[in-house]
């Protein structure tokens, strides 16, 4: 008989239908047996009465993986009002070993180490799969809207010659017997592609070696990298994201509704224009030392709770960040070359997007690779791509995990991450 998920048991009542998945959990209640099995839609629960084989569930573990053909009954108490009843129960796996927490209750009462060091069975708990809904709607999210804007799917490699940002934070590896490196992000590869398809995004791993071991760091994260060109300056950009950013909501709301309720995520609503703040004026408003080159986490809190009273916006861009802050490759501000075409988007008062126009003409690079005291010749296959032509461009980075762990108010990044690497972690 074919397979019926729990959720689409409503068309099959009165009628006989086969639910695989786990045992989710069991109860035994005088002379009836329940059992609750979960798949990858929800829950049904099956009973066996008195004059049932209660035999069959001498073996069944919380987590063994079952066939359970019954007949659909309709029961207002049961998990969507449905239940399996006469059932015949068939093991499809050894009996499971105990998990290490009770995956049946409503939330997932672990140390984070705990849940670090059981991902692999704790992620099956109902919120944890929430919590990763919301990331792939968030990404479908922003495929599709993207999409929408002409946008150009692309992947890039991951095993690269020469570091994107700094030489300090990469992960060297052994390519043949040549030094390579994990890509920091694709931004080399996503402006050279401007020059084919104007308008390219990537959603990917990128790699960070920096010995950071707070709750907002990680060595490994995806990023949903963006880059178009044709633009008059950053702000057609920040333009561009904010759209982005709208139809990832709007995708958990169609999506992931479900979930988003079931962990309590609180939506933003996006405005239609993202409210900006010049780097040296948010200082200011800070209090911080005007010489600051970069904001402090806690610049980034205050400056979330100014957005919220002054504007009701949970999100606010800060442009204009000073040059020696920017990679070589950032367009400085014209009549003022301190400061630079680009900004970071602050979500909730934390830092969530960094982005900006680029440099388009080769002997700019040349020029600003020069005042920095660097050689082109490390760079000199991306160099070659604006000898032959690029229009002005830009582009941004938005970082998924802290996108998903702000929805959630996560206490730590490495709870809204698959399998997390930093500091102390290979594995799972």
């Amino acid at each position: 008989m074919q397979r019926t998920l729990t959720t689409s048991l409503a068309s099959k009542i009165r009628q006989r239908a086969t639910v695989q998945g786990w045992v989710h959990r069991r109860r035994r209640l005088g002379s009836i047996s329940f059992l609750v099995i979960r798949d990858r839609s929800g829950l049904a629960q099956v009973v066996l009465g008195e004059h049932d084989d209660h035999r069959q569930l001498e073996q069944l573990s919380e987590e063994t993986v079952v066939s359970v053909e019954g007949t659909v009954t309709a029961n207002p108490k049961a998990p969507g009002g449905l239940e399996l009843t006469c059932p015949r129960i068939t093991p499809l796996s050894e009996p499971a070993a105990t998990p290490p927490a009770e995956l049946w209750r409503p939330s997932l009462n672990t140390t984070l180490p705990v849940f670090l060091d059981h991902a692999p069975v704790l992620w099956r708990h109902r919120t944890q799969q929430a919590t990763w809904r919301l990331a792939a709607a968030s990404v479908r999210g922003f495929r599709q809207a993207l999409d929408t804007l002409g946008f150009t799917e692309i992947c890039t490699p991951k095993l690269v010659g020469t570091s994107t940002e700094s030489g300090a934070n990469v992960f060297t590896v052994d390519y043949f017997g040549r030094r390579a490196y994990l890509a920091q992000s694709p931004q080399f590869y996503k402006q050279i592609m401007v020059g084919v398809f104007e308008r390219v995004y990537e959603t990917g791993p990128v790699f960070r070696a920096e010995p950071h071991d707070t709750v907002r760091h990680l060595a490994e994260y995806v990023s949903l990298d963006a880059e178009l060109g044709f633009i008059t300056d950053h702000r057609d950009v920040l333009a561009v994201l904010r759209k982005a950013l709208a139809g990832m909501v709007s995708e958990i709301q169609a999506g992931a509704h479900d979930d988003a309720e079931l962990i309590g995520a609180s939506l933003p609503e996006v405005p239609e224009e993202i409210p900006t703040i010049h780097f040296r004026d948010a200082l200011a408003l800070v209090g911080a030392d005007p010489s600051e080159p970069d904001l402090a986490p806690d610049h980034e809190r205050h400056l979330g709770q100014w957005a919220r009273r002054q504007y009701g916006s949970d999100f606010l861009a800060v442009e204009g960040y000073p040059a020696s802050k920017r990679p070589f490759y950032t367009h400085p501000e014209p009549g003022d070359p301190r400061w630079t075409n680009s900004f970071d988007l602050l979500f909730r008062g934390l830092e969530l997007v960094t982005g900006g126009q680029r440099l388009h003409r080769y002997t700019d690079y040349q020029r600003a690779l020069a005042e920095r005291g660097e050689p082109t010749g490390p760079y000199q296959s991306y160099l070659d791509t604006f000898r032959h032509g690029m229009p002005p461009h830009g582009g941004f980075a938005l970082g998924l995990e802290r996108w998903t762990a702000r929805l959630i108010d996560a206490d730590n990044i490495r709870r809204t991450t698959l399998f997390p690497r930093d500091l102390h972690r290979l594995a799972p």
